[in-house]
């Protein structure tokens, strides 16, 4: 039988993990969107000097 604690510490585990899985998903989305304009911006920066 599992104890209540354990059930509890795996929950917490299951808990972190979605949200790290979020975390990365809006990093991930955010980096896709604007990528373009950051890359645009260091090539400006880059022929400037």
């Amino acid at each position: 039988m599992i104890s209540s604690s354990s059930f509890e510490k795996g929950q917490g585990f299951v808990e972190y993990g979605m949200i790290l899985i979020l975390v990365a998903v809006i990093v991930i989305v955010v980096a896709f969107l604007l990528g373009p304009a950051i890359g645009n911006m260091y090539s400006q920066i880059a022929s400037g000097i």
